[in-house]
């Protein structure tokens, strides 16, 4: 397959080629360039519109799926064309992902171009070769050495799945396509400027009444709200889609090596075994090879449980993303910041461009890193719930352990009441009384100064060993916390100040900025009502000039035609004059002076 990977730069080469000779430029150079033999001919083609597609988000999101077995194969540095030295890593890793964005260019080029026909052609034949190509990779090497039987199948389906879906989606857009040239059907209206979903919403915004709003269901009310005035972009669809195929690959190769340690444990677990035989368990080291061995068998099924906590741990990670990202370019449209930090109300620009072009790949990163380091945390966890409730009962210390865990929780719950207690005494005695019966709270107005100077001078030394746990708490609560949401992108893990530290979070503000500068529903329609209206007008004028060149009476040339217009718009708009540019023999300012004169009178 990566033999495959290089040689299928040729035909990807050859389809970029063909649909860029098939895309006119719009903007011609000049004649005296070289460039001129091109005509307008080979022009810029792009995979998809990472800010502004609305369109096709599913074909889109599956064409991203096709590539994730590529990204894995990235993901974990196997790409080892040469042999270079370390610190020339980066480069290889840019050539390969360079190298695997060119491989899979075709089945994007091939969804967003214009000429329907010739691109489902040409997508259909590439999907119908990496379909064959994988197929037949399945069919030569179907098994593995960690999982056996079907191993291959277990990493290639989602792949396979993926490129029958753009193998029936290209099959639908060349059917399509040709009930269309053959005027069986009549051409689709262009990509619209103002989707549906966005002037539904700017409709909502100038609704005065609100509608009559239906009782919801409980997923609804609890879970996700679908709201019919908003759509992801094809973006955050495409890395939703590459990332859950990432997750079940990553989990997959999870799995393949803890078989293969747990094969060398048991291995080394049937040593111990025969060594304890050979010393008739009489040895000195018998207790601890004995401990040694419970804690590998511990060990080994914590960490086969929690594969599925750490698993939908991350799969709700992803739906949640999804959910703070529409919450969130909601309250930009809406003007507020308030939950961003300040620092990050007023982003650089450029670092916000970047930020869309990083997003995706970090939001995977995240998501695989994320899973592995919450496996690790929660395995660490059942490790101690392990060997602190269930091995005592196995060992027939239960009573022990109940004994120890009622003495711990005696003891956190005197810790808490007296700090409860605290709280207490300082509201019923320290403070003074409500100034009206409305409010929630006492003021923070002091009461019984001297019994309360009293209570801070002998609460201060008691207060000194409380602290010390106090911060181990707080280092405790960080630790799992900041482990827990490092997958979250959308959430810093950084406390109040070093947000910019951050460097996924920054990349979801910036994203967040992008799409609110370029798809917010309000500022696109206000461009779609004035993009409508100078149509209309050229529109209007093109008939009237049409109607004049067909009259009967004498013809006006085009330049004639031009400088009267200009004088009668510098007629309307005095000002104007000043801006222009100046002419050798001709003073702008006495022309004003006369333009102003011919107004006023």
């Amino acid at each position: 397959m990566e033999l495959f990977l290089h040689y299928s730069l040729i035909p990807s080469l050859f389809i970029i080629l063909v649909l860029s000779f098939l895309q006119r430029r719009e903007h011609r150079k000049q004649r005296d360039d070289t460039s001129h033999l091109l005509g307008n001919r080979f022009g810029i083609i792009i995979p998809l519109d990472f800010v502004g597609t609305f369109s096709n988000r599913w074909s889109y999101g599956i064409a991203f799926g096709a590539t994730a077995n590529k990204v894995m194969f990235l993901f974990s540095e196997g790409y080892q064309p040469l042999h270079i030295p370390q610190w020339a890593q980066a480069f290889v890793l840019l050539i390969g992902g360079m190298e695997v964005g060119l491989s899979h260019f075709p089945f994007f080029a091939c969804l967003s171009s214009e000429f329907r026909l010739v691109s489902s052609i040409l997508g259909f034949s590439y999907s119908l070769i990496w379909f064959a190509v994988t197929i037949l990779y399945i069919i030569q090497c179907p098994h593995g050495q960690f999982l056996g039987k079907y191993e291959t199948v277990m990493f290639y389906w989602p792949s396979l799945l993926c490129l029958a879906f753009l193998l029936g989606r290209f099959l639908h857009m060349f059917v399509k396509s040709l009930r269309v040239h053959l005027g069986w059907e009549l051409q689709m209206e262009e990509k619209p400027f103002l989707e549906v979903h966005q002037a539904e919403h700017v409709k909502r915004l100038l609704r005065r009444a609100p509608l009559q709003e239906t009782k919801k269901s409980w997923f609804q009310t609890r879970v996700y709200e679908w709201d019919p005035c908003f759509q992801f972009p094809s973006r955050m669809i495409g890395t939703t889609v590459l990332a859950f195929i990432c997750l079940y690959l990553f989990i997959v190769i999870e799995f393949c090596m803890f078989m293969y340690v747990r094969d060398e444990l048991d291995v080394f677990e049937g040593e111990l075994e025969n060594y304890i035989a050979s010393m008739n368990q009489m040895g000195t080291l018998t207790p601890v090879i004995l401990q040694v061995k419970e804690l590998m068998n511990v060990s080994k099924g914590v960490w086969l449980v929690t594969i599925l906590p750490a698993s939908l741990t991350c799969v709700s990670y992803l739906f949640h993303i999804l959910a703070c990202y529409r919450k969130h370019i909601k309250r930009l449209w809406a003007g507020n910041k308030h939950f961003l930090p300040l620092k990050f109300h007023h982003p650089s620009s450029s670092k916000s461009v970047v930020a869309i072009a990083r997003y995706s790949g970090w939001q995977i990163a995240y998501i695989l890193w994320g899973y592995l380091i919450i496996h690790v945390v929660q395995s660490l966890c059942g490790l101690m719930i392990m060997y602190s409730l269930v091995l005592p009962v196995v060992h027939n210390q239960g009573l022990e352990m109940l004994q120890g865990l009622g003495i711990g929780t005696l003891t956190i719950s005197i810790v808490l009441g007296l700090m409860i207690l605290q709280v207490w005494i300082a509201t019923s005695f320290f403070l003074q009384p409500k100034m009206s019966t409305a409010d929630k709270q006492k003021p923070l107005a002091l009461n019984n100064r001297k019994a309360f100077h009293n209570f801070n001078y002998f609460l201060f030394f008691y207060n000194v060993l409380l602290g010390l746990g106090a911060c181990l708490s707080r280092l405790l609560i960080s630790c799992i916390l900041g482990t827990w949401l490092i997958a979250r992108i959308d959430r810093t893990i950084m406390q109040n100040g070093y947000e910019g530290a951050d460097m996924g979070f920054s990349a979801w503000i910036g994203m967040l900025y992008v799409d609110h500068y370029h798809t917010n529903p309000v500022l696109v329609s206000f461009c779609n009502i004035l993009i409508t209206g100078h149509r209309e007008r050229r529109l209007q004028q093109a008939i009237k000039y049409w109607c004049l060149n067909q009259s009967a009476g004498p013809r006006v040339s085009a330049r004639s035609r031009t400088r009267w217009l200009l004088l009668q718009t510098l007629v309307n708009n005095p000002k104007l004059v000043m801006l222009r540019k100046s002419r050798p023999g001709h003073s702008s300012r006495e022309f004003a002076q006369i333009l102003l004169m011919g107004s006023e009178s």
